[in-house]
């Protein structure tokens, strides 16, 4: 795919750190059409509730898809409590056989404290090593800056916050304008 045939990709960058059994999910705020800076202050991580079962999602790609998703995912944890790789699977599975969702484009990171996962349209349900995961245009620069310090004292926000301050520094889709949401320890 080109990247004029979807410039929805180059407009954000999200990160996810465990350690010392907290998870944090953080995401700039940016969003750009092509080169053009229409926001700077979008809330790209959410928290789902569905049935009182606490999960944090960061989607990057079409915001209009990525709410699908998170509307998907939403039913499939309602229907599986408490047990998100299960929903991730069931949502993963969905999006590549159900014709309508196979046109959507975003990626979502979501985790419920115990499970960090990646869910990708291609079918994919990834945990990352390293408990750490990053996805959207600055995703490899966040993800590269947060591996190198997670073996410093920082605790999982602080590298979540350091990691994407770099990523912004280097990316132009990506910004400092971050939201930022913890789950567990």
């Amino acid at each position: 795919m080109a990247d004029n045939d979807f410039p929805g990709w180059h407009g954000t960058t999200i990160i996810g750190v465990r350690k010392g059994g907290r998870v944090v999910v953080a995401g700039d705020g940016q969003v750009s059409l092509g080169q053009t800076v229409i926001k700077g202050t979008a809330r790209k991580v959410r928290r789902l509730s569905p049935g009182g079962y606490d999960v944090v999602c960061g989607f990057a790609g079409s915001t209009a898809d990525a709410f699908t998703l998170l509307e998907r995912l939403e039913a499939k944890l309602e229907a599986t409590p408490g047990q998100l790789q299960r929903a991730s699977v069931e949502l993963a599975k969905d999006w590549r056989t159900d014709k309508y969702l196979q046109k959507l484009e975003a990626m979502l990171i979501v985790t419920d404290g115990t499970d960090l996962l990646v869910i990708t349209g291609a079918g994919d349900v990834l945990e990352p090593e390293h408990d750490v995961t990053a996805i959207g245009s600055g995703g490899n620069y966040a993800l590269a800056a947060a591996r190198a310090l997670m073996d410093s004292e920082m605790d999982a926000e602080a590298i979540a916050r350091r990691a994407m301050s770099i990523a912004s520094e280097i990316c132009v889709y990506t910004n400092g304008n971050l939201t930022v949401e913890s789950i567990g320890g």
